[in-house]
């Protein structure tokens, strides 16, 4: 199936809330009325119930408890809740998939997200943007599970979800892989143009001319997570780290390992997510 007749395919795509729908635009505008964004976001009760469990989560750690939108909004500020609210609004758009494992494959989405915000911190990148892109970057998988699910199965034999060689796999059997369908479904959701960038170059970064620092940080981010995921031993690790695209960002020489906490330990209380 060609790129464009996968997105033809009513079962592929998801609808995103309306609000995240808004909250998507809001990248490009320079001011936005956060009342406005509260009081659209409180008119709809599961989100508002999954960003105020968030918000009070064990991960933000706040003072007080934190009781309506707008409270969050002021407490945790605009560009979080954004964050959260987008994410969330990704989990829940795909309520069940042929061939995927749910609920391994947002848990792996979100280590991805938040090494990918440990190492945008590291190296001064905005770490809001990487977590988002993080959360996003295999997003494609899902659109390729729903679209064509025998052959995406079929494929799960030789490279499951989540496996290193995924992206050669598809690659060869269908002329692109889930990166450019991811980048494809960031594009029609109008997010802006360096989220499509993004996830598009994540899968060999030091190829793309301009280097797409962004795409580089998610790559690492997501070879961490896999890593977790795997439960890879150490000379396992030694033997797949990616040396060259860590020293590119301007990482230490093993600090995913030595000095990134476990991916469990960075996101603990944004479980939150997929209940």
């Amino acid at each position: 199936m060609k790129l464009d007749a996968l997105f033809q395919n009513p079962t592929a795509l998801p609808t995103a809330p309306k609000v995240v729908d808004e909250l998507i635009s809001s990248f490009d505008k320079a001011s936005v009325s956060t009342e406005d964004i509260a009081k659209k976001l409180s008119a709809d009760p599961v989100l508002s119930a999954k960003l105020l469990r968030l918000a009070n989560s064990a991960y933000y750690h706040v003072s007080r408890s934190i009781g309506t939108v707008e409270d969050a909004v002021l407490m945790l500020g605009f560009v979080t809740v954004r964050t959260l609210v987008i994410s969330s609004g990704l989990v829940s758009g795909f309520k069940t998939v042929p061939g995927l494992d749910l609920k391994q494959f947002w848990r792996y989405s979100l280590h991805t997200a938040v090494a990918a915000k440990w190492i945008a911190k590291k190296t001064k990148e905005n770490t809001d943007l990487a977590f988002t892109i993080g959360m996003m970057h295999a997003i494609g998988q899902l659109v390729i599970h729903s679209a064509m699910p025998e052959q995406a199965m079929e494929l799960d034999k030789i490279a499951g979800p989540l496996d290193s060689r995924r992206i050669d796999a598809e690659q060869a059997s269908f002329g692109y892989c889930y990166a450019d369908v991811g980048a494809e479904l960031a594009a029609r959701w109008k997010f802006p143009p360096l989220f499509s960038e993004s996830i598009s170059a994540f899968p060999d970064p030091l190829s793309r001319e301009p280097f797409n620092k962004l795409a580089a940080i998610v790559s690492l981010a997501a070879w961490r997570a896999r890593v977790f995921e795997h439960s890879l031993s150490a000379d396992e690790i030694e033997a797949c780290y990616p040396t060259e695209l860590a020293a590119a960002v301007g990482l230490a020489d093993g600090a995913l390992i030595d000095d990134m906490p476990p991916p469990d330990e960075l996101s603990a209380g944004l479980e939150e997510m997929f209940r």
